[in-house]
């Protein structure tokens, strides 16, 4: 079977930009897994459009909402989960410590909050 192309790919994510975070949240404790866009040099980043000299590394809940941005510029990321208790111990401090945001549930138009890692961090601990 031929992989998708992201044309062809449906997305739960709305421009309701609150509502995506809220989903992240909820599913990333449900399934135990998050979901990024990896390459061969690494995992996709991008600049902050909400603060100067910030970059922002992108996360999903969901696969087919991750798989939706590998194309044009991205094409050569595919979609790679990290399990939530890596994602909590050591990716969420080491973006703490290197100054760079979480990028939750953004939409096809990369459009979505960005939130530091310690508040992602509190609000899964909140809501674990």
């Amino acid at each position: 079977m031929p992989p998708q192309s992201p044309e062809n790919i449906t997305t739960t994510l709305t421009d309701d930009e609150e509502a995506n975070y809220d989903l992240f949240i909820s599913r990333i404790q449900e399934t135990g897994l998050v979901w990024g866009l990896k390459a061969e040099d690494g995992w996709a980043v991008c600049p902050s459009l909400e603060f100067e000299k910030t970059d922002v590394f992108p996360f999903w809940s969901e696969e087919s909402d991750a798989k939706v941005h590998c194309s044009e510029d991205w094409d050569i990321y595919t979609p790679a989960t990290i399990a939530l208790e890596d994602f909590v111990v050591n990716w969420l401090p080491g973006m703490h410590e290197d100054e760079v945001m979480v990028g939750a549930n953004w939409n096809a138009d990369l459009s979505g909050v960005e939130v530091e890692p310690a508040d992602v961090a509190e609000r899964l601990g909140n809501e674990g």
